[in-house]
This record gives structure tokens, sequence and C-alpha cells, in this order.
């Protein structure tokens, strides 16, 4: 049996305390990529960035037999994360409560970096690595969708970006539409004359109303998360935008659905002798894997072999993978282990980081 090399636990805490205390919400992630390819140039690895600073490297393998694998982490968080300040509480870290950690996901660039570290430290076989830290990941996929796919050689890859400990498998996620929608109706003084008026906030309700919102079923939610309108509380709106979305892992659901939705904006229009501007933007695309898929078998052996049963689950988001997938390279998701995301309460175990570098270390070697 292929002993593989220890994970150095102090290296790989001080890498990602390193990584959690910059400051990088999306597009301002400068400072993140330069700490990743200054990481990555200590290592031994050459690397470079494309337009939006998409970070890409490449690890000749040691298998002659083993295909090529991409391995992701994206570099940058949601806010707020000024004055950043974590503290380590037993094996946890967190923050003291007034920002985001960030674990998500610079836990798994860390477990990558230091994963890298210890191939080019040993003689150990593994299989070729393409490596890209992607940026601008929560705001939309937008690093993703920037990159340049003739840099990658890969047909399957592991994607270290979802909740869940590192033998939790991510095989199927869900496709997103996004929908702008602007009601145009007609101001006039709400207290001297409102009946000449056509209230756009009048059809917007209306048709919030009207749509099938929240959990739709096991594989679809829809949600409107932004309206913006008026002028002020004495004038009837005469515009008012909603922003919303729907999604499933089913495309024939994720059709209807959206059908839905636009169905009823448009019902709201007419009734209310409103006009209405629509765009739907087709985000991401879904994606689905059994048992069988190879690079599902692949990550399942590996999560085997270090004696822990994988688990095997679907998300409701979505992340680079989605659009990893759709251009072509398998891809599924290894759970970080991070907890509590998005929120000031965010939070990782140490024990979870390191299971996750052991779990991309057995996988890589295969």
């Amino acid at each position: 049996m292929l002993m593989l090399p220890a994970i150095d636990r102090d290296r790989l805490v001080r890498t990602l305390l390193d990584l959690v205390q910059i400051n990088s919400p999306s597009k301002q992630e400068e400072a993140a990529v330069a700490y990743v390819r200054s990481a990555l140039t200590a290592i031994g690895l050459a690397n470079n960035e494309d337009a939006v600073h998409n970070v890409y490297a490449h690890l000749p393998g040691r298998r002659s037999a083993a295909a090529p694998l991409l391995v992701n982490a994206h570099v940058d968080t949601v806010q707020p994360t000024p004055n950043i300040r974590v503290q380590l509480d037993g094996d946890v870290l967190r923050t003291d409560g007034r920002s985001i950690l960030g674990a998500d996901d610079k836990a798994g660039v860390a477990a990558i970096l230091e994963v890298l570290q210890l191939l080019q430290t040993s003689d150990i076989p593994h299989a070729p690595l393409d490596v890209l830290f992607t940026v601008q990941e929560e705001i939309g996929l937008n690093g993703a969708k920037a990159v340049e796919f003739d840099r990658l050689s890969a047909r399957e890859g592991v994607c270290l970006d979802v909740s869940g400990p590192a033998h939790h498998l991510v095989v199927a996620a869900p496709g997103q539409n996004s929908i702008e929608a602007t009601l145009v109706g007609q101001s006039a003084h709400a207290g001297v004359a409102p009946e000449l008026g056509k209230s756009a906030i009048v059809a917007a309700a209306r048709a919030v109303v009207a749509m099938p919102l929240g959990r739709i079923d096991a594989e679809t939610t829809a949600n409107i998360g932004l309206i913006r309108g008026g002028q002020a509380r004495n004038i009837v709106p005469d515009r008012c935008t909603l922003t919303g979305e729907a999604r499933s892992r089913d495309r024939g659901k994720l059709a209807r659905q959206t059908e839905a939705m636009v169905g009823a904006l448009k019902a709201a229009a007419e009734q209310s002798g409103c006009q209405l501007e629509l765009t739907v933007t087709d985000s991401y695309t879904a994606f689905s894997y059994d048992a069988t898929a190879p690079v599902v078998r692949r990550c399942l052996d590996a999560i085997r072999s270090l004696g822990r049963d994988p688990e095997l689950g679907a998300t409701g988001g979505g992340s680079d993978a989605n659009i990893f997938n759709k251009h072509g390279i398998a891809t599924v998701l290894l759970g970080v282990g991070y907890e509590d995301i998005h929120t000031s309460n965010e939070h990782i175990a140490i024990t979870a980081v390191v299971d996750l570098a052991q779990t991309l270390l057995a996988l890589v070697t295969g």
C-alpha cells in the first residue's frame, strides 16, 4: 500500500490564518491573488493569471496511467471583511463576531497549497494536476465564467467548496435562471390626482403574490430577492424593478418554474396597465452524477482509502463546478468543513481542514 506523507498541521494552519486575514471580497482579490501566486512560486510551480485574475498552475504527473485532474477553490469572500480579527478557540477558528471568517473558500485554498507542497517535496506518484484558483465566485461565478479553458487539459475535476466534512461528496447541483423585471407605469400626484397614475409598485406586488416562491419541491426553489421602486411617498411610482431567481436540479422543472414567474409578471403588468421590461438569464446549468461516474468513483476510492465512509449528496447552491461541467470537465464538490458561512458566526474546525487536505492528497495520488 502506498504510504502518504503526513499533512503538516502547523504549516496548514499558518497558511489558513494568513489567507483569512487578507481582505478579499469579490472584485477586490488582488492581495489574495498575490499571496497565492507567491506561495505557488515558493513551492516551485510556475503560475500566471488571466484578465480577471484567475490563477493557473500545472503540476506534471508521476503516474503515467492517471487521468489529469482539475483542482479548484476560489479566493474571494462575501462581505463584511474589513478588520478581520481571528481567534483559535481550541480546535475551532472563528472571528471576533464582527466580520465573516472567509473559510469559504480559503480553507479550500489552504488545503490545495498544502497538498501541492507535499507533492513537490516528496517523490510520491500522483496524477497530473491543473490547479485553478478563481475570483468573483460569490457574485455569480464570474471568475469561472471567464476561465480560459484552453489552458486546462483535465476532463475531470474536484472543487473544494461546499459545506460538510471531507467525506461528503456533492454530485448534483441545480441550474439557475436569473430574472430582472421592470414594470413601467405612470406617475401622478398621490394626493391630488392618484387616479391618473398607474402604480408600478402595485403591479410588482400583484406579480410577487401570484408567483410560486420558496421551496417548490425537493429539487426546485425560487425567490424574489430585491425590489426597487418609487421616488417619494406622495408620487404614484412609475417604475419598479424586481430581481429574482429560479433554481432546479431538473432542467424541465427549471423551465416550468421560470415560465410561472414570467407569466405572473406579464399578467400583473396587463392588469395594472403597465409595460414590462424583462430579462431572463441562464446563469449556470445543472449537473448530476451517480456512483458509477469515473470522477465519482475516483473520489469514493480516495475517501475509502482513508478508512472513511463516503456520503453522496446534492446541493441547492451553485458553484464554479457548474461552469466547469458546462465546459466538459466532469467536476464534483468535496466538503470543506466550514459552518455558518456568509455570517459573522462562520467557523471551521482545524481537524476538518486537515481531513480535507488528507482527502485531497489521497485523491491526487490515487
